[in-house]
């Protein structure tokens, strides 16, 4: 067996989901188990998740503001032990951050105690971590316990800490008056530390703090310390550039598997796709796309939050042009009442060739991976990105805006030589969008580079094994405690 790792998460699968947060809480550890890791994960414990036995109990410690606080244990088949803090007055409610898109006012408290007590049970029970890694501004207090607070504790005397941020634009700001409720000193409060623009910043803590800060692809590594992605960090992000280590999501390639996947009405492989025209008759009958001109086409998938961020405003500037396309267009999501609606009016203006579903299904998710010729991600930003895997494991062409994880993970198409797997464009603009869905339309009818293409990206390595070894090597390279080193010069202004 080898060292311990503390995983530190506000979200995690089964349990708990919101984004793709809770896919790396609950996917990752399981991978890292799955190479000899001793994985224990600490989590809140939500309402709707079961009870479990007793591992530790804190009857109104100090540090927690007085709450009595539990601590119970869950072992998975999978070797990893979950940890759930049972504090009904922070987590036992309708939400998870918040309800009807408010935050809850206390979420600093909460996520506080989650971190805290994270530690305190690691100490109180004698699990000495190798490593404590935690994951976005939630767990962000972790670094800044083991700095200060716990930094004596015995069980802490050799743990490294590595900090991942999943998404750079969720800080986690509170009013600095917070601060001492949280149980950290006015001394940390500065520019250097925890202080950002006049507020206490968890994030902030999480990247000053940590010995090692991750993020989920090695281009969003890079984006976010540029002035146009780094959301008012990226002087603090340069200044700790040594210690900034992009590493990919994976997918869970049991439940992403054309041979096998069950919401499929036929399976099919990179050796033998025949049976993925099946799964795209089944796609387009769904929506009644029978006649030979629709069967003839190539269909455009896409399932995404419909959102600005998403790319969705270079979809809208561009839908004349896209309708003029030889393609249809099969679309799952939910977000902003405008793009919405404007799926619903293309649908009705167009209905031989578009088809909307406003909404999430997941057997519908799965049945338009496996349908669709193309799958459309024109995101302005994506610190990962899932779809674009699936995609090319379901031998669905990607075409993708040159971004965070899609830029780490597709590889643009030469017409010439057949190399690549998928159509990128750099500008996020409705014309670059344009010019690289009408490359991918005209490789479609070549039908031996097709193949080609198809193949290399269903041959593609992504599963979280890959990301866990990865994983492994930082935690391995991180033999000792880095200095905090930050120029308050470039923290915040």
């Amino acid at each position: 067996m080898n060292a311990s790792v503390l995983f530190v998460v506000s979200e995690a699968l089964p349990y708990a989901k919101t984004g793709g947060l809770g896919d790396v809480g609950g996917a990752l550890p399981a991978a890292l188990a799955s190479l000899g890791w001793d994985v224990t994960v600490v989590m809140p414990r939500y309402r709707g998740i079961d009870g479990a036995p007793e591992a530790a109990c804190f009857d109104g410690a100090s540090w927690a503001g007085g709450l009595a606080v539990r601590v119970l244990e869950r072992r998975h088949a999978d070797g990893v032990r979950m940890w759930f803090v049972d504090c009904p007055s922070c987590f036992d409610r309708d939400g998870i951050y918040g309800e009807g898109g408010v935050d809850y006012p206390d979420n600093a408290g909460r996520y506080a105690l989650l971190a805290r007590t994270a530690l305190e049970t690691a100490a109180s029970v004698g699990l000495t971590p190798a490593v404590v890694h935690a994951h976005d501004w939630q767990a962000g207090l972790v670094a800044a316990y083991l700095r200060s607070a716990c930094a004596a504790y015995p069980a802490f005397r050799r743990t490294r800490s590595v900090f991942t941020i999943h998404n750079l634009a969720y800080q986690g700001l509170f009013p600095a008056e917070v601060t001492p409720s949280v149980g950290l000193g006015w001394d940390m409060f500065t520019p250097e530390g925890l202080e950002f623009w006049g507020q206490l910043s968890f994030l902030k803590a999480g990247i000053v703090y940590s010995d090692c800060v991750t993020t989920v692809s090695r281009r969003y590594a890079r984006e976010i310390q540029t002035d146009a992605q780094g959301c008012g960090m990226d002087g603090l992000l340069r200044s700790r550039a040594a210690a900034l280590v992009g590493i990919p999501n994976g997918i869970d390639v049991a439940a992403w598997d054309p041979e096998t996947d069950p919401l499929l009405p036929a399976h099919y492989s990179v050796k033998d796709r025949s049976g993925k025209a099946t799964v795209k008759r089944a796609l387009l009958d769904r929506f009644g796309m029978r006649t030979e001109t629709q069967r003839r086409r190539p269909i455009v998938g896409m399932v995404s939050r419909m959102v600005d961020q998403k790319g969705l405003d270079l979809i809208a500037g561009a839908e004349r042009d896209l309708m003029a396309l030889d393609a249809t267009y099969i679309v799952l999501g939910t977000g902003e009442a405008t793009y919405e609606q404007m799926w619903r009016r293309l649908m009705r203006e167009h209905p031989d060739r578009v088809a909307a579903t406003i909404g999430f299904s997941e057997d519908l998710a799965h049945l338009i991976e496996g349908g669709s010729d193309l799958f459309l991600m024109p995101s302005r930003f994506e610190p990962c990105g899932l779809n674009q895997m699936y995609s090319l494991r379901y031998g669905t062409i990607p075409v993708v805006r040159a971004t965070g994880g899609l830029d780490d993970t597709v590889e643009q198409v030469d017409l010439a030589s057949g190399r690549g797997t998928g159509f990128k464009f750099d500008e996020p603009t409705s014309e670059a969008l344009l010019s690289a869905l009408r490359r991918a339309l005209a490789a479609y009818q070549r039908p031996g580079l097709w193949r080609r293409v198809q193949a290399k990206g269903m041959r593609q390595d992504h599963s979280w094994e890959k990301s866990a070894r990865e994983y492994v090597k930082l935690y391995r390279g991180r033999t000792a405690r880095q200095p905090v080193e930050t120029n308050a010069a470039v923290v915040n202004h």
